[in-house]
């Protein structure tokens, strides 16, 4: 009878998930530590290319929403400007 009173902790488990706990944060660091060997830093030529893509695509995109933005609110003030 106390064989079937006592707990047993699987890996589903709050108590085993706990208990678990630091074997797991051990190898995420691990993992970490080892794709973070991977990273290499870019290049000041790499690092202006990309600048330079980046500030053209937020200006083409400005202009685009600047001409919707200007499209709508002109056919918002011929819609309400309209008598019926």
């Amino acid at each position: 009878m106390a064989k079937s009173a006592v707990a047993r902790m699987d890996e589903n488990s709050v108590g085993g998930k706990l208990k678990s706990w630091p074997a797991r944060g051990k190898s995420f660091l691990t993992d970490v530590r080892t794709e973070l060997r991977h990273v290499t830093t870019p290049s000041r030529k790499e690092v202006q290319a990309t600048t330079v893509v980046v500030v053209i695509t937020v200006a083409i995109f400005g202009l685009y929403f600047a001409a919707v933005d200007f499209i709508i609110g002109k056919g918002m003030d011929m819609l309400f400007k309209h008598k019926f």
